[in-house]
């Protein structure tokens, strides 16, 4: 029986499973969509859902101090952690859940064929169009 075996071992110790996690967390924070494999995408959409939340709890109930060194404990990257808790959790405000979305991409990894998917935000900010200045005469 698996009672109580949450989680996904991805053939890794503990201590790198975790290093992993973390990193791939705080690559999905930094670029908002990153591609990796189905199992290792899943397991770092768990903790990107939790620290987003842990984020927005923070700013809701006034506790915004503990929520940044929880975050940042977590990540172990200072700029991401301020971007988590300054930048997303005020983006992701309005929202009770569901800040990733897993994409299945139809191509897999040409070394292991491995099933590749995107992890991304759900609401990406898109970069803002610089206005063309019009020549008039």
């Amino acid at each position: 029986m698996r009672h109580l075996m949450k989680g996904r071992k991805l053939n890794r110790k503990p201590a790198h499973r975790v290093a992993t996690l973390r990193s791939l967390a705080a690559a999905l924070f930094e670029h908002e969509a990153i591609v990796t494999t189905r199992p290792k995408a899943k397991e770092a959409q768990r903790l990107a859902e939790r620290l987003i939340t842990l984020a927005k709890r923070g700013v809701e109930r006034g506790r915004q101090l503990a929520a940044r060194r929880i975050v940042a404990a977590r990540l172990q990257n200072e700029p991401i952690a301020k971007k988590v808790c300054e930048d997303l959790a005020s983006r992701f405000a309005a929202r009770p859940g569901g800040y990733t979305r897993l994409v299945k991409l139809t191509a897999v990894r040409k070394g292991d064929a491995a099933m590749t998917v995107r992890l991304e935000l759900t609401e990406i900010k898109k970069p803002e169009k610089k206005e063309k200045k019009s020549k008039t005469k």
